[in-house]
């Protein structure tokens, strides 16, 4: 977390031609569906998926947005602060809006499992607390039995052959708090931004 606090603090943010993605904004295509994933930083959590379904490819990807998640329901409106002190139990998530026919939610477990270690708690690289956690907030009941069968499936082919266990909470999606402005996006317009170390295609 001191890392990314001195970015937040050091980071002249430089405006860029900007065009990562596209964006459409969230779509009104009634077929889109969205996924939440939690896997550390969300500045790393959202690049990496963009970085390798960028909308403006067609590759299923339409939109995303960082922000807070499955905290206290009596916290409203949290903020980076509050969530960085752990105090709300907010995860810090991304929220993925995607076309089902393109890209399935199935590999978008599989790709959120790929790009972190699911296999430590509360930590991602040197970033510690419950708002670092990795976390699965499903959506629909499918998206349930999906992302347990994806779980299963990784955790037998990639984590059991080495002795480790997959600790992702599978969990049903609450509410959703989009995280301020300067958290969208952030490493596409800060490239020397922090960035956790585990957001890596690891296989």
């Amino acid at each position: 977390m001191l890392g990314r606090l001195k970015a937040l603090v050091f980071t002249r943010v430089v405006p860029r031609k900007f065009d990562p993605t596209n964006y459409r904004g969230m779509s009104s295509d009634s077929a889109a569906q969205i996924a939440t994933f939690a896997s550390g930083c969300f500045w790393g959590t959202e690049h990496i998926f963009l970085k390798h379904y960028p909308p403006k490819e067609n590759k299923g990807i339409l939109s995303t947005k960082v922000g807070y998640t499955g905290g206290n329901p009596l916290v409203v409106n949290p903020d980076y602060k509050s969530v960085c002190s752990g105090a709300t139990d907010h995860a810090e998530a991304v929220r993925i809006e995607f076309n089902p026919s393109i890209v399935t939610y199935a590999e978008l477990v599989e790709f959120f499992y790929r790009t972190h270690d699911p296999t430590t708690v509360n930590r991602q690289g040197g970033d510690t607390g419950t708002q670092y956690r990795s976390a699965i907030f499903t959506n629909t009941p499918d998206q349930v039995d999906i992302a347990k069968k994806v779980t299963a499936e990784v955790q037998e082919k990639r984590f059991t052959p080495k002795g480790q266990k997959i600790v992702s909470e599978i969990v049903a999606a609450g509410k959703w708090w989009d995280a301020e402005d300067y958290h969208q996006l952030y490493l596409f317009k800060n490239p020397s931004g922090y960035q956790c170390p585990t957001h890596r295609l690891h296989w």
